[in-house]
């Protein structure tokens, strides 16, 4: 949540130390000790050395006002953060120990990458629930008939089951991206240019130090160094959006479904949300339209990601990197927060099957068109119940992963 307290960014709370300048120095800070502890771990320096300025990382943090003002002299956090350190723990032999052997862009990406692996186990959570949540709607639901739409006009009958069911889908599609992401989520670790060149002045094999970097922080070590090579970033990037694409298709039709001349489903009653500032009457579907409003900005910040990679030059990129760390900082946040609303959107939903029914009988000329008249809506409803089991199934073992 940004410093101004999130008033244009509704909802912002909910996915407050995601990502903010407090989660990503404590994860460079953890980068730093993890780095020592890892030249400990192949004998380039004593483990009591490491552990002393793991003990002065515990009990400190920095200014964060201070180093966001340092920032902009050297371009990037790391420079004012480790000099800031350095003079915190006071002791000239581990000062020259601390960042030796890394460059900037190893500390702040895989800083990035922990933030986004717990901005991402924190989005899934939710997800969770919401694909729990659906499965319920789905089964509960299958022989719920309702009008079937295609380009906003009646088609054929379908089952609000399978209008869950196909939600589901889609998250259960985001939550095997987000897995898929967050088991693969590499180390950073070249040095100046993506040699180690530095570090093998401290042990005689850098690799090895570098894979010990990764245990440390329970990252993987990609066989080399990723300065240029974004695609780290775009996978996170990639995940999280499909997340919101997810959940946007639930929030467009939850919103649709609610209007009053529709009312087939309705937002569970929570006093004091949805009203308006001059109506007493309305209740607006304010959880569809958050989640409806992340997932319209989030496409356009995956967008900047791959823009970035694609102009990322030389060994180091100059700008490219840079432009990325906004937009990652306000996807995950945005992801965190759209994926909690989701989450208590799916769980509290309203579903009026009588007026679903009502709606059918009505329009029963024009759903039953395809197949000519003769039958019941329920006849023609094809293997909408098959397309449910199937859903379910996939389903079925879904809950909390990644312990």
């Amino acid at each position: 949540m940004n410093a101004d307290h999130g008033l244009l960014e509704p909802g912002s709370h909910r996915s407050s130390g995601v990502a903010d300048d407090a989660a990503l120095v404590a994860a460079m800070l953890r980068v730093e000790v993890a780095w020592l502890r890892a030249l400990a771990s192949v004998g380039a320096i004593d483990e009591d050395d490491a552990e002393a300025v793991a003990t002065t990382v515990a009990g400190w943090r920095p200014d964060l006002k201070q180093l966001g003002a340092e920032t902009e002299a050297a371009g990037n956090p790391v420079v004012p953060l480790v000099g800031a350190l350095r003079e915190a723990i006071g002791d000239e032999r581990l000062e020259r120990l601390v960042h030796r052997g890394l460059t900037s862009q190893d500390v702040l990406d895989t800083g990035l990458v922990l933030i986004a692996r717990d901005g991402l186990l924190r989005a899934r959570e939710d997800l969770g629930t919401v694909a729990r949540a659906l499965a319920g709607l789905a089964e509960r639901h299958r022989v719920t008939v309702m009008a079937g739409r295609t380009l906003t006009q009646y088609a054929v009958p379908i089952t609000f089951g399978l209008k869950a069911a196909q939600w589901l889908s889609g998250v259960l599609d985001a939550l095997d991206g987000v897995d898929r992401v967050v088991e693969r989520l590499p180390v950073q670790c070249g040095g100046a240019a993506g040699t180690l060149a530095l570090a093998q002045e401290l042990t005689v094999d850098p690799v090895a130090a570098a894979q010990a970097l990764a245990d440390e922080l329970a990252l993987t070590w990609p066989g080399l160094p990723w300065h240029t090579r974004r695609t780290p970033v775009t996978g996170v990037g990639d995940a999280l959006v499909t997340a919101c694409d997810a959940l946007g298709v639930i929030a467009s039709d939850v919103a649709l479904l609610s209007r009053p001349e529709v009312a087939e489903l309705r937002e569970g009653a929570v006093p004091g949300r949805g009203i308006s500032s001059t109506m007493p009457h309305k209740r607006n579907p304010v959880l569809s339209i958050l989640v409806r409003s992340a997932a319209l900005q989030a496409p356009l910040l995956g967008a900047q990601l791959h823009v970035a990679a694609g102009l990322a030059v030389d060994e180091r990129p100059d700008g490219a990197w840079h432009s990325e760390w906004p937009s990652l900082r306000r996807l995950l946040e945005l992801t965190v927060t759209a994926a909690s609303q989701a989450a208590e959107l799916v769980s509290g939903l309203e579903v009026d099957g009588a007026a679903m029914g009502a709606r059918v009988a009505r329009a029963a000329d024009d759903l039953l068109a395809e197949r000519g008249s003769g039958g019941k809506p329920a006849d023609y409803l094809g293997a909408s119940s098959r397309f449910i089991d199937e859903v379910l199934a996939r389903g079925a073992d879904e809950g909390p992963r990644h312990g």
